[in-house]
């Protein structure tokens, strides 16, 4: 009895020491107004979307603290190219879309020395609640760019189809090819599908790029090369170009199918929601206007289908998270009411209203909470050392060029794996 007396004790003493230990449930902060709540003024942000309801929700929830604030969203057109002269102007925006490449570009030095070091602790941004490998900081370690969206690669995938053909969704190259086999045999000619008209937003590149990084990450030296657009990095392409052909080869991907595809955004999500393509590569910004085109497409109205959104598992140690910001807001430091914009800054990037935005938008959330949306809750099961942020790594955009073209050329046929290698850092 003294024994089991002890024992009970010792596991008692051990859960106890085990709950002090663990780490406690993280809390969001929540938002405190600083400024007086009936102060007058307006606020502009100036952006490249055509329409921004998500920002407009926004706008309406912090109107509920300080009512007298006019927020507006205006597009601007011929955005990278105006922004310069328009931040000069007297108009000038208080929030404006921003780069990564931008910083350090002497084409954009004045858009660059407009930007608000956003990491000054004066200004109270949680930018802790943004996943670390998505902040950019620039050579003098400041932040003059916030992460609002964040985009990655990877495909479509009709859940209740392969339940229906009592299939389970490949997590490995080998389970793709063989899955895709299977698809076949049970009359799916083209188990998986994507726009491939032009090599912007074409799937070959979709297949290629997160690969092609997967092999710069492994290798510095490489990755010099790889930016430098010197003509030896072009090897480095060469197992991602022979997986687009593999696929296409196998018989995974129907490419006239593919070509009647008119673009990479509505046709893509229209044409899947046919019901009857399995896997259709995309990339997150094809998949944040699925919800909206859920009543535009007829077939789905009649016959609705669970669907998610995974990544292209081309190896056999699974897919990859290629996790790279869509949409970056900076602050004007020189704009009128710069208190405010500040504060709407700060209501903005905390995890609640970050998450909000992206569930609105249905883009993928740049915070540490993936689990938000379902649609893309298999990249919150990718393991950490899957998961790839290009600006960390330093890829430069040049580099993505040549990927793009030479991925696109290599799975029309225009050229073999071979040319394509042996043509790294010509592409255009």
């Amino acid at each position: 009895m003294k024994k089991l007396l002890c024992i009970i004790l010792a596991v008692c003493m051990i859960t106890l020491l085990t709950a002090c230990g663990s780490k406690p449930k993280e809390k969001t902060a929540e938002f405190k107004p600083a400024l007086d709540k009936n102060r007058e003024c307006s606020i502009t942000v100036a952006g490249s979307y055509d329409n921004f309801e998500a920002l407009e929700a926004e706008f309406d929830r912090f109107n509920k603290t300080y009512p007298n604030v006019q927020l507006s969203y205006v597009k601007l057109d011929n955005y990278e190219n105006i922004l310069g002269t328009v931040l000069e102007g007297k108009d000038a925006p208080n929030i404006f879309f921003s780069y990564n490449w931008m910083i350090g570009n002497e084409t954009y030095a004045s858009v660059s020395g407009h930007m608000e070091d956003l990491s000054d602790a004066a200004l109270g941004l949680d930018l802790d609640c943004i996943r670390p490998g998505l902040i950019n900081h620039d050579a003098d370690g400041r932040v003059l760019i916030a992460p609002v969206f964040s985009r990655t690669y990877g495909m479509l995938v009709n859940d209740d189809l392969f339940k229906t053909e009592g299939l389970s969704v490949p997590t490995t190259w080998t389970e793709l090819l063989a899955v895709c086999e299977a698809f076949r045999i049970k009359g799916y000619a083209s188990p998986m599908m994507g726009y491939s008209r032009k090599s912007s937003s074409c799937f070959m590149n979709t297949v290629a790029y997160p690969l092609f990084l997967t092999a710069l990450a492994e290798n510095p030296e490489a990755l010099a090369l790889a930016n430098g657009l010197d003509p030896a990095a072009g090897e480095y392409m060469r197992p991602a170009l022979e997986a687009v052909l593999r696929l296409i080869q196998n018989g995974c991907i129907d490419l006239s199918a593919c070509d009647q595809i008119g673009d990479n955004y509505e046709k893509v999500i229209l044409r899947f929601f046919e019901g009857d393509v399995p896997m259709m590569i995309c990339t997150g910004d094809t998949v944040s206007g699925t919800k909206k085109r859920e009543s535009k497409s007829e077939a789905f109205s009649k016959a609705p289908f669970n669907y998610s959104f995974a990544p292209i598992p081309m190896t056999d140690d699974g897919g990859y998270f290629i996790d790279s910001p869509s949409v970056e807001f900076s602050v004007n430091k020189d704009c009128d009411n710069l208190d405010m914009t500040n504060e709407f800054m700060r209501f903005l990037i905390t995890k609640t209203e970050l998450n909000e935005m992206a569930s609105v938008k249905r883009l993928v959330t740049p915070t540490t909470d993936l689990s938000i949306d379902a649609v893309y809750a298999p990249f919150a099961q990718v393991p950490s050392d899957h998961v790839i942020f290009p600006e960390v790594l330093g890829i430069k955009d040049p580099l993505t060029v040549q990927i793009r073209v030479a991925a696109f050329r290599v799975g029309t046929g225009e050229i073999t794996v071979d040319e394509a290698v042996a043509m790294y850092g010509s592409f255009k």
